[in-house]
């Protein structure tokens, strides 16, 4: 008498192959307080089942209970009274059920309920043909075990084989009887072989209103990857007009993939992306690009091409490429559209073989730059560096008391409109670290050589092309640690003392070239490097003692960290003479204090400054304070100040506030004191339930360094369980709101 049973049971198998699990299987887990009580299906069966595989199910027996069983009939088995059919995670529930013998066919006048580890599912009626391996269920409603990813109905649901219809099916994540928005389908047809559904007539309603309507959608059934278009994206910006792009994924093989992007800008023209995934043993890479033809705007073909790639040679090595061109000077100001890359001056491109071991690393590597911005003016690119190789070696010595290294770096430089060379610096040190467990004292001695080899510059008819420079660095860094008790007990307060003396002898360095050196920003770590120069064409004079200490504020309790304020400043016993030219090199008796405060007042609220206070002028070189306060896990206010004399002075006001349980506020307000301008405007609303949201966002901001201003105007719809459309707010929103969560 087992042959019937297991008819209902393939059917609700089916049934939830049916339902679009597929697409609920990225759900986020929906805030069930945002909606009704969900009008749901509860658990069915007495005691629930872990899920198991098919072929778990398979060995399993079936176990069949009824509380009565008529067997009076020549042609027909009856089973009545609360009819349970189990096996593995599987459960039926009915009744009654009917078995025709000689017809072989079954049937329950219902209602009928089913349920497993992924579904439950109830039907007015069940009835099926052996034979056919065929089922048929009528007024059909079915929910996946966790409610949160979709429940739906169907007014017949029929399973023959491997294959399973829906006719007049739903899907949602919405709680039944509120439904904010629903997939229908006339009919929903699903093939276990193909791992894929077909869905014709399928209208998407957010509410009552159809937003999308399509006669025909495959989809796939499973977690594996499977060609279709993805979700489209929509804007609108003063420069391009409406923006709308709409993917289509090509699952080509298991270890590579693509996504064609038509982009169609109302005031520009239709764009066309391509990216290319691929991924091997060692290595994985992208090809990305885009292409527009004659522009309506620039009356010219535009587009940029970007290569990354990865290889991993052995344990020690690996190779690495970050190519990228541009076909014009606007484009990234016309079409970066992620936050800061419209003002993007240079685009870097590189390519690298690296490797490291114990003691050792080294690289070879190629870069150049691209002006990427109308504001570069022709000829003022970095240099290339074709190619460059860097090396270290640093043995461990006396367990670590010596400690020898040699940095060594070649690079060979080139331009389009300047003369290049190449240039070889090499610099062995030896360190020599003391310390207990509250002091520390590190001399160390390094010899700094550097020569190079120019090429012939008809500016420079008379100039040495193979100068030279070698320089000792000495310097010793030493500190102290204290600690004490404070707040009777409550907290642990440190004292850390800190010096650093530095001796570097002047050398004659304005006929050297100048390939990639700038100063380093001033700072606290400032007080501390051997050099305030990037690069190894400029190699600072010093004589110099820096003098810093910082105190903190440690919780007894946990060991965290509530407050910690330092303060420093370099005393220069020679002032520094070595200098860029055009650069001001400031007090002649030291640099300015450097004082900074990093105070955790709660967990809730954290408060942070940076000051640096000249002496010789009597006046404020660079000042910045931020403060953040989290109201809750998605409400924040962040304030913040910054100054840099004779360059800017701006205030920046973020926040995320929740209005109600469903509406949030989203904006930012960043404001150049200096210029009087606003650089950024950002303000949204989101609305979200248990089961979607939506959110409109407004930025004016500065698109170029020029000045000229854009305003643009987002909108984003998320269904819960399936996707979003529109523009991606999240990164826009995280990269202009700091602390940002969803």
């Amino acid at each position: 008498m087992s042959r019937p049973a297991r008819t209902p049971l393939a059917c609700a198998l089916g049934l939830a192959l049916a339902a679009p699990a597929a697409l609920a299987a990225d759900a986020t887990g929906p805030a069930w307080a945002l909606c009704r009580a969900p009008e749901a299906l509860g658990p069915m069966r007495p005691s629930p089942m872990p899920a198991v595989d098919a072929a778990t199910r398979a060995r399993t027996p079936l176990r069949i209970d009824a509380g009565r069983l008529d067997v009076s009939g020549e042609k027909e088995t009856v089973f009545r009274d609360r009819v349970e059919l189990e096996r593995a995670d599987q459960w039926v529930g009915t009744e009654e059920l009917r078995y025709q013998h000689d017809a072989g066919t079954w049937s329950s006048p219902g209602p009928l309920r089913y349920e497993d580890a992924r579904l439950r599912m109830a039907a007015a009626s069940a009835e099926g043909k052996e034979d056919d391996d065929r089922t048929t269920l009528r007024d059909v409603r079915y929910q996946l075990a966790d409610a949160s990813a979709g429940n739906g109905t169907a007014t017949t649901a029929t399973r023959e084989g491997t294959r399973s219809t829906l006719v007049d099916a739903t899907f949602s994540t919405c709680p039944p009887g509120h439904r904010q928005w629903a997939f229908e389908a006339s009919t929903i047809e699903i093939d276990d072989e193909s791992k894929s559904g077909v869905a014709q007539g399928a209208t998407l309603r957010i509410g009552d209103v159809p937003v999308l309507w399509l006669p025909w959608v495959r989809f796939p059934t499973t977690d594996e990857r499977r060609s279709g278009v993805l979700a489209p994206t929509i804007g609108y910006n003063d420069v391009n007009g409406a923006d709308v792009q709409v993917p289509y994924y090509l699952n080509l093989a298991p270890n590579y993939d693509a996504t064609l992007t038509p982009r169609w800008l109302s005031r520009r023209g239709l764009m066309l992306g391509a990216e290319f995934r691929y991924l091997g043993d060692r290595s994985r890479g992208e090809l990305a690009g885009t292409w527009l033809p004659d522009d309506d705007v620039a009356g010219r073909d535009r587009g940029i091409l970007r290569w990354q790639h990865t290889t991993a040679l052995s344990a020690d090595w690996y190779a690495a490429a970050d190519v990228q061109d541009v076909s014009d000077t606007g484009y990234l100001r016309d079409f970066g559209s992620d936050f800061g890359r419209n003002t993007q001056t240079l685009l870097p491109s590189s390519a690298l073989l690296a490797g490291r071991g114990e003691g050792w690393s080294t690289a070879l590597s190629v870069e150049r730059w691209q002006a990427a911005n109308p504001a570069v003016l022709p000829g003022s690119e970095p240099y290339s560096r074709l190619p460059r190789l860097r090396a270290r070696w640093a043995p461990v010595l006396g367990d670590g008391r010596i400690e020898p290294r040699i940095d060594v770096e070649a690079v060979r430089f080139a331009h389009d409109a300047l003369a290049g060379g190449r240039r070889f610096d090499v610099t062995p040190r030896l360190r020599l670290p003391f310390g207990g467990a509250s002091w520390f004292a590190t001399p160390t001695f390094a010899w700094r050589h550097t020569a190079w080899s120019l090429d012939a510059d008809p500016t420079a008819p008379g100039r040495d092309r193979r100068p030279q420079r070698d320089v000792p660095i000495t310097s010793l860094d030493a500190g102290m640690v204290f600690e004490r008790d404070a707040g009777g007990g409550r907290w642990l307060q440190t004292l850390e003392p800190r010096l650093f003396y530095l001796r570097v002898p002047y050398r004659e360095q304005d006929a050297l070239p100048l390939f990639d050196t700038q100063p380093l920003s001033f700072g606290w770590p400032g007080l501390f490097r051997e050099n305030r120069f990037s690069g190894a064409d400029r190699q600072a004079d010093a004589n110099q003692l820096t003098l810093a200490v910082t105190s903190r504020l440690l919780s007894s309790a946990d060991g965290r960290e509530r407050l910690s304020a330092s303060l420093g400043r370099i005393e220069y016993f020679d002032p520094p003479r070595v200098r860029l030219p055009g650069e001001d090199l400031g007090d002649p008796g030291g640099s300015a204090f450097v004082g900074e405060i990093d105070w955790r007042i709660s967990d809730a609220w954290s408060v942070s400054t940076a000051q640096q206070w000249n002496p010789g002028r009597r006046g404020t070189d660079l000042s910045a304070v931020r403060t953040q306060y989290r109201f809750s896990e998605r409400a924040l206010l962040n304030a913040s100040y910054r100054y840099r004399k004779d360059l800017l002075e701006q205030a920046d006001l973020s926040f995320a506030a929740p209005l109600t349980a469903e509406w949030r506020a989203v904006g930012r307000w960043a404001w150049s004191l200096r210029e009087q301008r606003t650089l950024e405007a950002l303000a949204g609303l989101e609305w979200r339930s248990c089961c979607m949201a939506v959110r409109v966002l407004a930025r004016d901001y500065i698109r170029d360094v020029g000045g000229d201003r854009n305003l643009g105007v987002y909108l984003e719809i998320e269904l819960n369980g399936i996707g979003r459309f529109g523009r991606d707010s999240e990164r826009l929103l995280s990269d202009g709101i700091l602390g940002h969560s969803p």
